[in-house]
């Protein structure tokens, strides 16, 4: 294993990049704005340090061996990111700071996204960090701010607040129910029951809310995500038990309709949480204040 000592140096690897993109030295060096000879020093030393050839001449024409070809994915990527993480640090003056937000991905694209709008113009200094996260880790791990999750409210280390509970509700393409309407709630197994992974219990508690029992509860097409449910019942997949706030849009116009009239209260919440240690912090103050004020909002 390298050390950091013996790790190849960034001007090195732009100059394996390069020559690999081109192959040649002499366009290379003419890219880099360097000699010819300071380019293939900087490839003979990273092909040293590696202990691989990474180029080869074949009849006079320079190609990548199977090294270089594979080291070339690795060395794009890190071009790349150093490349975002320069332009980011640019695009924002001295007085910016970054609130890092993590949120489920289809609560953040729902529910908390359109409640950002504005957010810019009142604060400007404060640049929103987003990333998506089914889990609270990132908050538990230091990686971010805020974290939106669905639970019963309590993190360690965490303060949490309560946002609202949500209401499940079987819908599904209107295009899939059957003309004649349904006896009995157990009926919808037969149209395909869709699976989410955050919710394995859903259907279940949902038919024993009924006084119902399904063989078929805990079958179907499984999805990691509500909005990947949401997708699958438009496409006429199967019925999926979703947050009826989720759907609201899709119910409105017709692209999904409830499958049978029962909603199920969920035990568990949403909630906004952040590092007890932060809560003083203004930029965290902020935002915990901005979404308390639209909490009301439609």
């Amino acid at each position: 294993m390298l050390s950091k000592r013996h790790l190849p140096s960034m001007t090195a690897l732009q100059c394996f990049e390069a020559v690999a993109r081109h192959l040649s030295f002499t366009r290379a060096s003419e890219e880099l704005n360097l000699t010819q000879s300071a380019v293939s020093k900087q490839v003979a030393q990273l092909e040293e340090m590696l202990q691989h050839l990474l180029f080869r001449r074949v009849r006079r024409r320079l190609q990548l061996t199977p090294a270089g070809d594979l080291y070339l994915v690795e060395v794009r990527k890190i071009l790349t990111q150093v490349e975002m993480s320069t332009h980011y640090l640019l695009s924002y003056g001295g007085e910016t700071q970054v609130l890092r937000v993590a949120t489920p991905p289809t609560f953040g694209a729902r529910w908390l996204i359109p409640r950002l709008n504005g957010w810019r113009h009142r604060h400007p200094n404060i640049h929103l960090d987003l990333r998506q996260e089914l889990e609270p880790s990132d908050l538990l791990q230091s990686r971010c701010d805020i974290a939106f999750f669905f639970g019963a409210g309590t993190l360690p280390g965490a303060e949490c607040m309560h946002l609202f509970g949500e209401e499940m509700v079987p819908v599904c393409s209107p295009a899939i129910l059957p003309e004649k309407p349904l006896n009995d709630p157990t009926q919808l197994a037969e149209l395909v029951l869709l699976q989410n992974a955050t919710r394995p219990e859903a259907w279940h508690e949902w038919f024993l809310s009924l006084g119902k029992h399904s063989e078929h509860s805990y079958h179907g097409p499984r999805f990691d995500t509500f909005y990947m449910c949401i997708r699958a019942a438009q496409a006429g997949c199967g019925v999926a038990l979703l947050p009826r706030f989720l759907v609201r849009e899709e119910l409105d116009e017709g692209k999904l309709v409830i499958a049978w009239e029962h909603g199920l209260a969920s035990r568990s919440g949403y909630y906004l949480a952040y590092p007890e240690h932060a809560a003083a912090v203004p930029k965290v103050q902020a935002f915990v204040e901005w979404i308390q004020a639209r909490l009301t909002a439609p």
